[in-house]
């Protein structure tokens, strides 16, 4: 028989382990000076307690399974009720059978099954049209990763910007579903949200054509390739061939604001190479691309005086806009050791607009002030 049994043993490879580790028993023993029959006896003793324990994790992995099958299959099956109840039109009873099954699946700590039954829930509602179920089932999504601590994975991520890109662009829902979701994604620290969570909202928004809140979220997810692109096309769509140059200024100055230095240079460089109506430099025809890229070359090195003499010369130009000076105050803090102004020269509903540039919670604003001063609206 004991052929037979190391032949069935020896089919995987936690077999093939115990096998191994026999076999070195087997050839201990013969190559020791012990008796034939206490070797003997030492080998099947060794071999029944490996066995023994070998046996005994392969029933627990089996136990366990066989548990998470009939989870699944649960899951399955429930759900297959409610795509029948929702196929019949009967939305109202099904929404509310997934919120009852919701309550349930979290009281008893399944929030991996009350993730996955709320998200099938909601795509469902969607490709049926029923947005406020979906709006609804979606929520619950989140309320999952907030009450399980859960982990940023990319993969949940994708679901999460997946239910965005299905919920109705205008709706106030849809508002308060990205914003709470990238609230999670740090944790609820009051910061800005996952870079990655950002870089997949801003796809999505730039499928949609809404270009300007896909800008800020390419301003956030450090994708300086990706917002150049969008923003090739945006100047296209919606700009004046006159403004080429301030489709790209606005980016490279926020960037910097955000103290990404790297993404500053990149958004550039991509956007003066791949418009068509900028002809390649430098130097370039404009001369806000010029004043752009001597302000990237001076950060690199941090020269004050270089600063100072750029933006006084230049100041025909930033005049074009009046936000450019506030930028570059900024930038003059982060990177030149310009001190912060005393006060601000703004206030009421401007000033508000101002000091939500970075989207940083009040106590982080307040921690963070002699270093940032008045952050920046980046809209």
């Amino acid at each position: 028989g004991h052929p037979l049994v190391l032949h069935q043993w020896s089919q995987d490879a936690a077999h093939r382990t115990l096998l191994a580790g026999c076999f070195w028993l087997v050839g201990y023993s013969q190559s020791s000076n012990l008796p034939t029959l206490y070797r003997s006896r030492r080998i099947r003793v060794s071999i029944s307690v490996v066995a023994a324990r070998f046996a005994g994790r392969r029933m627990m992995m089996s136990e366990q399974d066989s548990a998470k099958g009939r989870n699944r299959g649960g899951v399955q099956r429930v759900e297959g009720k409610l795509r029948a109840s929702v196929e019949r039109g009967d939305y109202y009873e099904a929404h509310q059978m997934y919120r009852t099954l919701f309550f349930r699946y979290m009281a008893q700590a399944k929030y991996a099954e009350a993730r996955e039954l709320m998200y099938n829930g909601a795509l469902l509602f969607f490709s049926y049209n029923q947005q406020n179920s979906a709006a609804d089932l979606s929520m619950l999504v989140l309320e999952t990763l907030e009450k399980s601590e859960a982990t940023v994975e990319e993969d949940i991520l994708e679901h999460l910007v997946k239910l965005f890109s299905l919920m109705d662009p205008n709706s106030p829902e849809r508002v308060a579903f990205v914003s709470r979701a990238l609230k999670w994604s740090t944790g609820g620290s009051g910061k800005l949200g996952h870079p990655k969570l950002h870089q997949l909202l801003a796809l999505t928004l730039w499928k949609e054509q809404n270009y300007s809140e896909s800008r800020y979220h390419f301003l956030h997810s450090s994708d300086g390739e990706g917002c150049a692109q969008m923003l090739v096309e945006y100047s296209a769509a919606r700009g004046f061939r006159s403004e080429v140059d301030m489709f790209v200024a606005q980016a490279v100055l926020q960037f910097l604001c955000l103290k990404n230095k790297t993404s500053a240079s990149v958004v550039f460089t991509t956007y003066t190479q791949k418009h068509p109506s900028i002809e390649r430099g430098p130097p370039f025809v404009q001369p806000l691309l010029n004043f752009l890229w001597f302000l990237l070359l001076a950060v690199e090195g941090g020269k004050l005086t270089v600063f100072t003499v750029l933006c006084e010369q230049y100041q025909p130009s930033l005049k074009r806009d009046p936000m450019y000076n506030e930028y570059l105050d900024r930038i003059g803090q982060l990177f030149f050791g310009v001190p912060p102004k005393q006060s601000s020269s703004y206030g009421g509903l401007l000033g508000n607009l101002l000091n939500s540039l970075m989207g940083s919670s009040e106590e982080e604003e307040a921690k963070e002030a002699q270093e940032n001063s008045s952050p920046i609206e980046l809209d």
